[in-house]
């Protein structure tokens, strides 16, 4: 069961591993509740302070990038469906800065924020029925929309500057062979579609808005994501390869995922499509190899291919073949990788447990 539930990371990651949205006012520490009022009464700061307006906050990413914001002493806006699933992750007592609002309050808060920054959508980590396939696109792209028409609707003096919208390596599809960057085209599979139509909604943007789509690959990191899920595994002398080893994982340390999307809200030369992958791609068994050395196990027991399309059907496709994703833009940029490669992320991600 507990393999099952490590290859069913897999899959959610691999469209990326972004978290159902939250919903939240604020609360005061007197347990009062207050409405959210998110004020555009004046044009956004252009210092180096900003407000920035999440969706998807509570998310695996974003709670370590809500975190990254307020230690640069950026203003937060947490746009949410849930009040007390994102306050449970954000209390009033720890977060007091944090603005909290509600679906019907989102385009006041997009009022006045210098950015926003797209992180929603469903997690894929299950078996796809037709209906859940329905509902994972949707989540992705219905979000999307409504964060381009509040965007649009603001008046341009208090419009957001930058929009940087999550989208994922799911977007070329999967290949043993071949490698991707930023140019290459995308795939003819399920994930494929959802990430076009998902960046064809966030580019309906208006043109004087800086639009950053960032394709996320597998992000590592002690909180969430497949690692989470893997690490308990090889703990337990369980861990090991899914299928062949030999599909490519295309992954990303957090802290460099939190960096790359804080760049591109800050630095205007970042526009376009941007790959969220560390520049040292590996293969699925050299990542398991890697990981039982740094945490002093062995990767002796794989999941064979026909377990994985038993748990997952279609979606073991993901899994079984993968991709190989290159961060060409990034490194053009200039972005430099605290992690560029997966051993020492590992090693840093395990020195936290």
């Amino acid at each position: 069961m507990e393999l099952r539930r490590a290859a069913l990371s897999f899959t959610n990651t691999a469209l990326a591993p972004f978290s159902s949205l939250p919903n939240p006012s604020l609360s005061g520490r007197d347990g009062k509740r207050w409405r959210v009022v998110c004020s555009n009464s004046t044009k956004p700061s252009q210092g180096s302070q900003m407000v920035v307006s999440i969706t998807g906050a509570t998310g695996f990413i974003s709670q370590r990038l809500v975190q990254k914001l307020l230690a640069d002493d950026h203003k937060v806006r947490v746009l949410t469906r849930s009040r007390a699933k994102a306050r449970l992750v954000f209390p009033a007592e720890k977060f007091p800065e944090i603005l909290i609002a509600e679906e019907e309050e989102w385009e006041k808060c997009i009022q006045g924020s210098n950015g926003v920054v797209n992180l929603a959508g469903m997690p894929i980590s299950t078996r796809w029925s037709s209906e859940i396939k329905k509902e994972i696109k949707k989540s992705r792209i219905n979000v999307t929309s409504k964060i381009v028409g509040s965007i649009n609707r603001t008046n341009p003096d208090f419009r957001p500057s930058v929009l940087v919208s999550a989208t994922a390596i799911g977007y070329y599809g999967t290949s043993e062979t071949h490698s991707f960057d930023e140019t290459s085209p995308s795939g003819n599979d399920y994930l494929s579609e959802v990430c076009r139509e998902w960046e064809a909604r966030a580019s309906e943007v208006d043109n004087n808005v800086r639009l950053v789509l960032i394709r996320i690959g597998i992000v590592l990191g002690k909180d969430g994501g497949a690692l989470a899920k893997m690490i308990p595994l090889f703990m337990m002398f369980a861990g090991g390869p899914l299928g062949s080893g030999r599909q490519w994982f295309s992954w990303i340390h957090l802290d460099d995922l939190v960096n790359l999307i804080c760049e591109a809200l800050t630095n205007p030369s970042y526009k376009g499509v941007i790959n969220g992958t560390a520049p040292n791609p590996v293969r699925l068994s050299q990542m398991c190899d890697h990981l039982g050395q740094v945490i002093g196990r062995p990767s002796w027991l794989p999941v064979p291919e026909f377990a994985l399309k038993v748990v997952l059907g279609e979606g073991a496709s993901v899994v079984l073949e993968g991709q190989k994703v290159l961060p060409v833009r990034a490194k053009e940029l200039g972005f430099s990788f605290q992690y560029p490669y997966v051993k020492e992320a590992l090693k840093a991600i395990v020195k936290e447990l």
